[in-house]
């Protein structure tokens, strides 16, 4: 089918849940994707930040085609060689932990949010404004943007908000019924936002002196995105429990529960549970990713070019005054404007690129860690002849 006919049908058997982009994706390799209609696109979206290297790269194909041809699910009720294998490997990557695996990111912040109250026996959590946690229940309530929760109350209790980079508030905040502070390193929804080193140290801090377990929220941040392997280690935090997803499988749907061996202790058999997470081949196509992140050195890749593609934006928002902040990370960058993005991420889809707008006013760029300079420069190229138009059309 063409993108017009797939376009015209959705509504007819799909809910309208999202606000999509006018085309089908047909097939992809690398950094570039083709829709329905043939048109070629390179992919600075990658997923939300979920295809690290790229479209159908060849150790996930192999790993796919290998496992499947073996087994596909098993079940939690049985061992599983390929589940252990994965989680020694999380274990090198964050000692001394143990693992939980589910199926996405707002599974694993869930369960990071029960393993707290049940291993504190303390009923509230703390989050941060401009947040975001996930889609369920528990996670819309943990996610600081009432946008997302207000239309779903009654919601479930036990959650304050409290302003992003504000320890005072923190501090005020806290009670004797605290169990836990859950963060992002980068709210990458909330607009590719972050703060500085002393106030991550000084939540550490207190979360130690107050016995309050702290949460980072890796989900978008993890396995490379920021040109470390976990965005952790840009401020050198040690996290009592860590959750990941997104960018883990290589495209395959997984998420992760990463806590320190002692306070994984809370979970009992029966306390947590899940038909999907970690099935055989979820974990070896994790395994797979990881260790092709490592082999192709992809973190230090996202590091070099992630500077390379700030630079290059940073000379952008010197012709342009309505570009009011260049930030992020390695490969995940935001880019605020003092206008809406929207016409911008069509512009720049029918110049052969996808793009994103979060927060309204924050262009995200995520592209797949694979990415190369010259297609960076081909990008930035058609974002001036972009900007441009605008700032003549305004």
């Amino acid at each position: 089918m063409r993108n017009e006919e797939i376009i015209e049908n959705y509504p007819k058997y799909i809910m309208n849940t999202y606000s999509r982009q006018p085309i089908a994706i047909s097939h992809g390799k690398g950094v570039k994707v083709w829709d329905n209609d043939d048109n070629e696109y390179i992919d600075f979206f990658a997923g939300i930040a979920v295809n690290n290297l790229g479209h159908a790269h060849p150790n996930i194909l192999k790993a796919l085609k290998e496992q499947s041809e073996k087994v596909i699910h098993c079940s939690n009720i049985y061992y599983n060689e390929n589940q252990l294998e994965l989680a020694k490997l999380l274990n090198e990557l964050i000692p001394k932990t143990k693992i939980f695996f589910a199926n996405s990111g707002a599974e694993a912040n869930e369960g990071a949010i029960k393993l707290a109250r049940k291993y504190t026996n303390k009923t509230e959590i703390i989050s941060a404004k401009n947040s975001f946690h996930g889609r369920t229940l528990a996670t819309i309530t943990a996610t600081g943007q009432p946008k997302y929760s207000e239309p779903f109350k009654p919601l479930p209790s036990g959650f304050k908000h409290v302003t992003f980079g504000d320890i005072n508030e923190l501090k005020d905040a806290i009670n004797d019924k605290t169990a836990a502070v859950i963060l992002e390193v980068i709210q990458g929804e909330g607009g590719i936002i972050t703060s500085n080193k002393s106030y991550f140290k000084e939540v550490e801090k207190i979360c130690k002196e107050k016995n309050i377990l702290l949460i980072l929220d890796e989900v978008q941040t993890g396995f490379g995105r920021c040109g470390k392997m976990f965005a952790a280690e840009l401020f050198d935090l040690r996290p009592d429990i860590t959750t990941v997803a997104k960018g883990i499988a290589g495209g395959f749907p997984m998420g992760v529960i990463i806590a320190n061996e002692k306070i994984a202790e809370g979970f009992n058999p029966g306390d947590h549970g899940t038909t999907f997470g970690g099935t055989p081949l979820a974990s070896a196509t994790a395994i797979t990713s990881i260790n092709t992140i490592f082999d192709e050195d992809l973190v230090e890749n996202s590091e070099k070019l992630g500077k390379y593609l700030k630079n290059e934006l940073l000379k952008l928002k010197g012709k342009y005054d309505f570009i009011k902040d260049v930030r992020g990370y390695g490969l995940m960058i935001g880019v605020e404007l003092d206008i809406k993005c929207s016409d911008i991420v069509d512009k720049a889809r029918k110049k052969g690129f996808l793009i994103n707008c979060t927060a309204d006013k924050v262009i995200r760029l995520v592209p797949p860690l694979i990415i190369k300079k010259e297609e960076i420069a081909i990008f930035i190229k058609a974002l001036d002849e972009i900007f441009l138009e605008i700032k003549n059309w305004s």
